[in-house]
């Protein structure tokens, strides 16, 4: 039963939501997982959404199509990139559920980015990757 599985907080994983310019000099975003654990991570599920605020006002009932990803692995101090995500969604609550197994335990997490927290002044650099985003613990 659900009850009997044990649920140990997770550490060392990160969601964060990448800035690059392209090509055309415009600012691409990605949303990456990262795994700064010292094993890899196996049979990671990422699910995404976005979803305007319960309460009455701009967003309310706003919400996007619920996306589902699987990664067999992600190696030890490496990150993958999830799916692209648009702009046009970052004045949303934008969900990332991440499920993983980290040798034989099973972990899941939330990350939840808050509305009009993708912003410039929030990105930051993420070593030792060379990226540059607004990064959740």
């Amino acid at each position: 039963m659900k009850k009997d599985i044990p649920f140990h907080p997770v550490q060392g994983v990160q969601v964060a939501v990448v800035r690059s310019i392209n090509a055309e000099n415009t600012a691409e975003w990605n949303v990456v997982v990262i795994n700064r654990n010292p094993q890899p991570i196996t049979n990671v599920f990422v699910t995404s959404k976005g979803y305007g605020n319960t309460e009455s006002g701009l967003n309310a009932g706003q919400k996007t199509s619920t996306l589902r990803h699987f990664f067999p692995e992600i190696q030890s101090e490496q990150h993958q990139v999830v799916e692209v995500i648009m702009p046009d969604v970052f004045h949303l609550n934008n969900e990332f559920w991440i499920s993983y197994f980290l040798g034989n335990q099973i972990y899941d997490k939330k990350f939840i980015f808050v509305p009009d927290s993708i912003v410039e002044d929030n990105v930051v650099a993420i070593s030792p990757f060379g990226l540059e985003g607004v990064l959740h613990d």
